[in-house]
Formats: C-alpha cells, sequence, structure tokens
C-alpha cells in the first residue's frame, strides 16, 4: 500500500480521513482553483494533467424524494433516466445545491462521494472500471484523491452502472 499523501492538511478532508481508515492505497493531487474556471472537473483534469474521462464529478441527484449521488466522468454529463433506473427509481431531478451542501458536509465543486457526513445511495459510472485508478474530489475546490475505481465502489458501496453520458 502506497500513499502520497504529503500535499493535504493536517488532519486532511474526512475523504482522505476516511481513506486512510480503511488502509486504501490512494494518492492527493492539490492544485490551486481558479474561482473563474466554467467547470470544477474540466479545470481538475488540466491542472493534474489526466484525461477527462480519468476525473470524475460527484453530483447530488433526487430520486423518487431520496438524496443519491452520482460519480460520473467530467467529460460527459449525468443521465436522470439511467440514475433512476440505476437505483430502481423512476424519476430523477438534480438536488437543490444548499440541501447536498448540508447533508454531504462539502461545499459543491468539492464534494467527495467518500467521507460523507451522511452516507447516500452511491450509483459509479461503468466507464470507471475501464482504468486502473481514477480521481474524484478529496472534499475540496483544488484537491483530488486518485484511487482504484473498485476501492472507490467498495467504499460507497456503489452500484456500477451506464449513468454518464458524452
Amino acid at each position: 500500500m502506497t500513499k502520497k499523501a504529503k500535499k493535504q492538511q493536517p488532519g486532511g478532508t474526512p475523504a482522505t480521513v476516511a481513506l486512510t481508515a480503511a488502509g486504501v492505497a490512494y494518492t492527493v493531487h492539490s492544485y490551486d482553483h481558479n474561482p473563474a474556471h466554467p467547470s470544477y472537473g474540466e479545470e481538475a483534469a488540466e491542472a493534474m494533467g489526466v484525461s477527462p474521462e480519468r476525473v470524475f464529478k460527484t453530483l447530488v441527484a433526487d430520486v423518487d424524494g431520496a438524496l443519491t449521488v452520482a460519480v460520473v466522468p467530467v467529460a460527459g454529463q449525468l443521465d436522470l433516466k439511467a440514475l433512476a433506473a440505476a437505483v430502481g427509481g423512476k424519476r430523477a431531478a438534480m438536488a437543490d445545491p444548499a440541501l447536498a451542501e448540508r447533508t454531504t458536509g462539502y461545499v459543491r465543486g468539492g464534494i467527495s462521494p467518500l467521507g460523507q457526513r451522511k452516507r447516500l445511495p452511491t450509483v459509479l459510472d461503468a466507464s470507471a472500471s475501464g482504468h486502473e485508478t481514477i480521481c474524484v474530489s478529496a472534499g475540496r475546490r483544488g484537491l483530488e484523491v486518485e484511487l482504484s475505481p473498485d476501492d472507490l465502489a467498495e467504499l460507497t458501496d456503489a452500484v456500477l452502472a451506464p449513468v454518464g453520458r458524452v
């Protein structure tokens, strides 16, 4: 197990604390966040020099009245119908951003699928399994964590389903 988490603040974020507690191998990548950038995810991919297909964004949706997390590549969009189907629901819509922040304990643009205040059902886009490692938010803007998609799925009890679209 190799951990390269030297760039994080003492104590880390809830996401990195959860990864460390689980004994999972991960790498933390930090970069200077530009508030003027139009896309948090694309900014992360550019700053890290990583293909946008390997950088995943964490989105919170409302599926039939229940908040649900979708983790999809930043290069595409979330397919709400596919998300609803993946969790046995009928209808999905993006969650209110303030509710998503309160529920997860993270700010928009920094929501991580890991270490959330309230554990939510999670769906990881099936394309993640085509990569040895993927990057997701480590819990704040300008901080990403790289780990295996299998570890992410296991730690979040995620369902793998094709919920992203280009």
